[in-house]
């Protein structure tokens, strides 16, 4: 059966697809995020199980795309408004966690007999935690606005940076040992090709990414084929250039970061990312033995200790000092207990650069399954827990915790009133609500009308009202009306499924305010009071009524005059 499966890349490629969506189903039964049903998928396919992995270029291929798109939207999520908008606890926790678990995780790994690069490779992978399965958890149980998830999302960022660094670092020690070329001419190389490519994107950022994005946001789909390209073209050019194309993807996203369409194409891209993420982890599973990863067992479950215990402990203490409640600082500890699809990556970039061994990915394979599977419950179950361990958790507070006071106060700047369509009666609408001091974020994917919105002074996101995954990121928590203003024929789709669509996407979130949608027919009115609309506008029956009333005003005054 396998040699038939084998014959064609086709053949292969839709066993493997099939392979996953069973073990994705399997993993949704365990409640594991899609993460460790790949790993598995790529183990299970690998040489040691079932055997099926022979076109090997062809899935490099894929798994390469998969990482310039997962490094082009990390570089795309590098937002430092977020950090600013937390203070200084997202860099320093961020940066605190980093540095302590470095370096113990270096001493663990001298301790258990590792060789010193093969412990420093370790150490720092261990440092990077999953944006994906945070996030994805965080959004689920509706908490990603609240303030450990958004300090959450802080380290995030701050690791982000952290994988920023450690890539160019690699990418330089990687032009260094080229053969044939000086020490001298190996940095000169490196500083050349690190210069243009940093001065290109300033200047794509400074005088081309606004005009060129806004213009190909008038057709969503052309926007979306565009950042897949440009994540292409910018990997391809950092390979040619020595960087890598880690790097070069990470430059892309950052190349749009700062263009009002990224929260979209970020939203419209992760389903791809996921789908080539799984090509990743099948060529990662091709070449581990399972055989050999029974000798790595006993330091996978000391290094899986250390960051399901360890890296909570380290962020609990760090967050303590700086004046947070101990319930604040455990949930958010418990976000980085697991390594990451980058921690990963990390290590098979030092196995291209003849670092470290196949062992050592091995090992951090070992850890990744466990921490990423153990750790789901840990943050699915974060309050249970946070019961059982209050008793002892006092050690990590301080007397008056009034730090977490006054980010309480920043957060509290989240809109109140959130508008889908920004026409003339959602402009309309937010213009007047703006004018009594009512705080408001309009949502579109008309650049025109974003574009409008920014004249007037009011705050705006361009994307796609059903679309979950953009739904998912929008601060929702904090508002009181979510108002919907979209002709359904605006989203290609009938007014029922829109208007469905828009409430069961916003109801998923950690929104708890109403909702309010525009009919414009006595059906439609009746539709959206089934569908659990909380509020019904009528602008048409509600302008006739006002213009009845002022028309009967008119004869009253002429009676009188009489």
């Amino acid at each position: 059966m396998f040699e038939l499966i084998t014959q064609s890349s086709f053949n292969e490629i839709a066993a493997l697809l099939v392979l996953a969506a069973l073990a994705g189903g399997v993993g949704l039964l365990l409640r594991q995020p899609l993460i460790v049903s790949f790993i598995a998928v790529g183990l299970i396919a690998g040489p040691s199980a079932l055997d099926i992995v022979h076109s090997k270029e062809q899935i490099k291929l894929l798994s390469e795309l998969g990482i310039a798109v997962l490094l082009f939207l990390v570089g795309i999520k590098l937002d430092i408004k977020l950090i600013k908008s937390i203070g200084w606890v997202s860099v320093l926790t961020g940066l605190g966690q980093v540095a302590f678990t470095s370096i113990i995780g270096y001493l663990i790994g001298l301790m258990i007999g590792l060789d010193a690069i093969s412990s420093l490779y370790l150490a720092v992978a261990l440092t990077f935690s999953s944006t994906i399965i945070i996030v994805k958890l965080l959004s689920d149980k509706r908490e990603i606005d609240s303030l450990h998830g958004q300090i959450a999302l802080g380290f995030l960022i701050v690791q982000d940076l952290v994988v920023v660094m450690a890539m160019i670092v690699l990418a330089t020690i990687g032009i260094g040992s080229g053969q044939g070329e000086s020490s001298d001419s190996s940095v000169l190389h490196v500083a050349g090709s690190a210069a243009g490519l940093l001065i290109f994107v300033i200047l794509f950022i400074r005088y081309v990414a606004n005009t060129l994005t806004s213009m190909l946001a008038r057709v969503p789909e052309l926007l979306v084929i565009y950042a897949i390209a440009q994540a292409a073209l910018f990997a391809a050019v950092g390979h040619m250039a020595g960087l890598g194309m880690e790097v070069g993807g990470l430059l892309a996203g950052v190349s749009l970061a700062s263009t009002p369409f990224r929260e979209s194409i970020a939203a419209r891209l992760a389903p791809l990312r996921d789908f080539l993420l799984l090509f990743f982890f099948i060529a990662l599973g091709a070449t581990l033995d399972l055989s050999l990863l029974g000798s790595n067992i006993y330091g996978a479950i000391i290094f899986s200790l250390f960051v399901l215990i360890g890296n909570p402990l380290i962020v609990l203490a760090i967050m303590g000092v700086m004046g947070y409640r101990k319930r604040t600082a455990f949930l958010a500890g418990l976000t980085v207990a697991q390594i990451s699809e980058f921690s990963l990556i990390f290590i098979a970039m030092g196995i291209s650069l003849g670092h470290v061994s196949q062992d050592i990915l091995g090992l951090a394979t070992l850890v990744g399954i466990i921490t990423i599977a153990v750790s789901t419950y840990m943050i699915t179950y974060s309050h249970q827990l946070y019961r059982l361990f209050e008793p002892i958790l006092g050690v990590f507070e301080r007397e008056n915790p009034t730090r977490e006071q006054n980010v309480e106060v920043l957060l509290s700047n989240h809109p109140q009133v959130v508008i889908f369509g920004l026409g003339r009666l959602g402009t309309a609408i937010a213009t007047r609500l703006s004018d009594q001091g009512v705080r408001v974020l309009g949502v579109d994917f008309n650049p025109s009308a974003i574009k409008l919105w920014n004249q007037l002074g009011l705050n705006s996101e361009y994307g796609d009202a059903t679309d979950a995954e953009f739904i998912a990121e929008l601060p929702l928590r904090k508002a009181m009306w979510v108002v919907s203003t979209i002709p359904h024929h605006h989203t290609g789709l009938s007014f029922e499924d829109t208007t469905r669509t828009i409430v069961q996407l916003v109801k998923a979130t950690s929104f708890d305010g109403k909702i309010a949608a525009v009919s414009q027919t006595k059906l439609e009115t009746e539709l959206l009071k089934h569908l659990g609309v909380d509020l019904v506008l009528e602008p048409f029956q509600d302008a006739a009524d006002r213009a009845t009333e002022l028309l009967l005003d008119g004869f009253a005054i002429e009676d009188e005059s009489k």
